[in-house]
């Protein structure tokens, strides 16, 4: 019961300070005519990126992109409405690890995967937005929109790979000295991607677990907790160095975001992994290529 308390608390605390700030604004009703309708893109983002592992950012940048955003606005406010809904979705699967999967032989690595990720993705974020820094941001927005599409093209047909080892009914349950040493290689290659992209270590890492044969619910869950660890070490830059957040945008794509990314995990566990992995590669497919430059 104080679980749930707790879990009512926070969302209360949540909502007088998302409150608070809107009734701040100069002109709030001005404000909610023009960005409320982002709360629905939040909402879309989130459960896509909770329930598959593959960031947010696979619905703003594209969406941005229509709203001829710059390549500096689009990334940094991909990463501040992921805060939101990465964290909800976060804190969600961990409860759900550990209220119900403690016991599970399928999820005992989650504590080791994490340790072996977070930190070269926070890492390999870093050296991507030094690069940044160097080279006056994140580069043209028409090289961000090709990478962005081929990122996501290659992604999707990955997932589209990974779909027949969902058909097996025993999973690994321990990483092998190979696993240990080459996670947080993907981490980091995957970090230095996200800097650019808004996305791409969740999405790698759990690819690559899925392809390892491990359970496909505890991948998507270790992707999710690494992506929320990950944007938040970039937003620092994006606050301090680049100022390119949207925030009217962020303001209620971000509140959309948390309600995308608390349901998601129910989305999960009620359809099966393959239909639903088979679902959201041909989104992310459908959008790679609609996100090319022609």
């Amino acid at each position: 019961m104080s679980r749930y308390l707790s879990t009512f608390n926070i969302r209360v605390l949540l909502s007088v300070i998302w409150l608070g700030i809107f009734v701040s604004l100069a002109d709030p009703i001005l404000t909610f005519v023009e960005y409320s309708g982002f709360a629905l893109l939040g909402i879309l983002g989130a459960i896509f990126a909770n329930s598959t592992g593959a960031g947010g950012g696979v619905i703003f940048v594209p969406f941005f992109n229509q709203l001829n955003f710059d390549a500096n606005t689009t990334v940094a406010t991909s990463f501040a409405i992921q805060c939101c809904g990465m964290t909800a979705g976060a804190l969600s699967w961990w409860a759900f690890y550990r209220y119900k999967q403690t016991q599970n032989a399928d999820w005992n690595e989650t504590g080791l995967a994490l340790k072996l990720t977070v930190p070269l993705s926070i890492l390999g974020i870093a050296t991507g937005q030094i690069f940044q820094y160097i080279n006056g941001g994140v580069g043209e927005a028409e090289r961000l929109h090709m990478v962005f599409g081929s990122f996501s093209i290659l992604l999707a047909l990955a997932i589209f790979a990974s779909v027949p080892l969902l058909k097996k009914d025993k999973f690994r349950q321990q990483f092998f000295t190979f696993d240990k040493l080459l996670m947080p290689i993907i981490a980091f290659i995957g970090g230095m991607v996200t800097a650019y992209l808004s996305i791409g270590v969740g999405e790698l890492i759990a690819v690559y677990l899925i392809m390892r044969r491990f359970n496909v619910t505890f991948s998507i869950a270790v992707a999710v907790i690494l992506s929320a660890f990950s944007v938040w070490s970039a937003i620092v830059f994006h606050l301090l160095v680049t100022e390119a957040i949207y925030w009217p945008v962020v303001l209620f794509a971000g509140a959309g975001a948390i309600i995308g990314g608390t349901v998601a995990k129910y989305l999960v566990l009620y359809f099966s992994p393959r239909n639903l992995k088979i679902f959201f590669a041909t989104w992310v497919f459908l959008l790679g290529i609609s996100a090319m430059p022609y």
